[in-house]
């Protein structure tokens, strides 16, 4: 498993990735899953609250607030983290 996976926790704000695995309590992965957090499915990192916790996500077209432990306990592949805002802003205004 190594360097390929990373939990839900650590990634920054406009990250992404896609589930692999949901390793926490039964009752608590179950209700996870219920919720739509399913291995394939795509998550994003879109606010997190002042202190830290919770996170809110966006998949599957809805918001999503999980507290930071529960999303320590979801792994996730493909991780890809946004460009800062001027990056995006100076890419998207070159006449190139």
């Amino acid at each position: 498993m190594g360097d390929l996976h990373r939990s839900l926790a650590e990634l920054p704000i406009g990250a992404e990735g896609t589930v692999v695995a949901v390793r926490c309590s039964r009752p608590v992965a179950r209700r996870l899953m219920e919720m739509g957090l399913l291995p394939g499915t795509r998550v994003a990192v879109v606010r997190v609250a002042p202190l830290g916790d919770p996170l809110e996500l966006r998949l599957r077209g809805y918001a999503l607030s999980i507290r930071r432990q529960e999303a320590a306990a979801v792994m996730l592949e493909d991780v890809r983290v946004a460009a800062p805002v001027a990056t995006r802003a100076r890419a998207a205004s070159d006449p190139r």
